[in-house]
């Protein structure tokens, strides 16, 4: 026996080993220094900064020095280090037009270039994508769990839309209540009266979504459904708002005239997508309510001037794009009078645009909207509609488009001053020298 316990404590003692050094192992370190810090919100830099990152987060931002030994450091050189950029209208599943998936393609190729695309929204510096509407919940669940690469995505699921409405992807001859194959996989659902708007809203929400999308009026690149038309009645939205406020969430809409608009204020909804067609009384009934504008700047204001240009349109789609062209920035310079709680996504899919999502917020200079202005919308402004899905949200231990300790290490390192020159964030090859997603490096071209 007195044998044995001598034996057993150099047992125990091996035994315990491991978890101790477990314990006590050094986190990864980052340390950024000699950067010009743009914090997200500020109107000018904080010049002459050092940051550091540990393991994903922000831990200490100084103009005084930080002791960081162990750390990887990374000379900025006098470069500009900012948050990474977030596009609040992403619709990562959609490649030229919404029915490719349906008619040209299986789901297994619309997942792989949607793979595509979420590497080319990292190389753009798009840390993060609000995707509102498609199938990309599993996407999402797969990135978000560190299975793939891509942007951080905050993912709506399925549209909801009625039966002839925005994300009604049928057949011409369908008949009622006939499940279309890309409602089948998620897409969207279509869904007529408060028992099935609260079941497909609960499924979005069962299955993961941060948020739900309704489309209330008519759409340009859909079939069945005029712009001047209204979607949904005010029960029908109200149900949503409710299913919505039941997960601690929030309900966006596709809406572009004032009748649409308003009904789903009425009805409790908070972030209205395009609006490019309402009044100014609408505008400052937004600004009054609290509710966020999410814009398609290049879309709206370069792509659809040439409606002609998009080989995937039919000629009523096209007239309706011109449609939208001719509000568009009217409204939106009512919306800057106004300083509504603005948000940007590109609202951009296929080959054609691959590569153009900083187009969204440059064509916003040349209404007369400043770089700061531009960028608090791609950072600071859509990080705070973004908390507005509570306990949906999967990313709710930081903060997202700040650089500022407890914030996610999502940042990019910027040759230049874009509080400038809003134009460098469109080179983003030659301009973004690094970019950090979480933490890990995806770009360095410094060494």
């Amino acid at each position: 026996m007195r044998f044995f316990k001598p034996l057993l404590l150099l047992l125990i003692t091996f035994t315990l080993v491991p978890s101790v050094k477990a314990q006590t192992e050094a986190p990864n370190q980052t340390l950024f220094t000699n950067v010009n810090v743009w914090d997200g919100s500020s109107e000018n830099l904080a010049m002459g900064q050092e940051v550091l990152v540990e393991d994903n987060m922000i831990k200490q931002v100084s103009a005084n020095g930080i002791d960081a030994p162990g750390a990887t450091v990374i000379d900025g050189g006098g470069r500009t280090l900012m948050p990474g950029l977030i596009d609040m209208h992403a619709h990562l599943c959609i490649q030229e037009g919404m029915l490719v998936g349906r008619d040209d393609y299986d789901q297994m190729a619309m997942g792989a270039r949607a793979a595509k695309s979420m590497i080319q929204y990292l190389d753009q510096g798009f840390t993060t994508a609000r995707d509102v509407g498609c199938n990309i919940l599993g996407i999402a669940k797969a990135v978000n769990n560190g299975l793939i690469d891509g942007p951080r995505i905050y993912a709506a699921g399925g549209f909801l839309s009625q039966t002839g409405g925005h994300a009604d992807t049928g057949s011409f001859n369908d008949a009622p209540g006939r499940v279309d194959d890309l409602e089948r996989h998620g897409f969207g659902y279509i869904v007529d009266g408060k028992t099935e708007v609260r079941r497909a809203a609960r499924q979005n929400l069962r299955a993961g979504a941060t948020h739900l999308k309704l489309m209330a009026g008519g759409g340009v690149a859909s079939e069945f459904d005029p712009l001047h038309i209204t979607q949904f009645s005010v029960e029908e939205f109200e149900t949503a708002v409710e299913v919505a406020n039941d997960y601690g969430t929030y309900v966006t809409v596709h809406a572009y005239h004032d009748r649409s608009v308003n009904r789903a204020i009425d009805a409790g909804v908070r972030c209205i997508e395009h609006n490019f067609l309402v009044s100014e009384d609408t505008v400052k009934r937004m600004k009054k309510e609290g509710i966020a504008l999410s814009v398609q700047g290049f879309i709206s204001m370069i792509v659809f001037a040439d409606p002609d240009s998009i080989t995937f349109f039919n000629p009523d789609q096209k007239a309706k794009a011109k449609q939208v062209n001719s509000g568009v920035k009217r409204m939106l310079k009512w919306a800057r009078k106004h300083k509504l709680l603005m948000v940007t996504g590109g609202d951009m899919f296929g080959p054609a645009y691959n590569g153009s999502q900083a187009l969204n917020m440059t064509i916003l200079s040349t209404i007369g909207f400043t770089p700061h202005e531009i960028l608090t919308m791609a950072t600071s402004n859509a990080a705070e509609v973004l908390i507005w899905s509570g306990g949906m949200n999967p990313y709710k231990y930081g903060t997202l488009g700040t650089i500022a300790p407890g914030g996610y290490a999502d940042m990019i390192l910027v040759e230049g001053n874009p509080l400038d020159d809003i134009k460098i964030i469109e080179d983003y090859s030659n301009n973004f020298k690094v970019i950090m997603k979480d933490g890990k490096i995806w770009k360095n071209v410094l060494n």
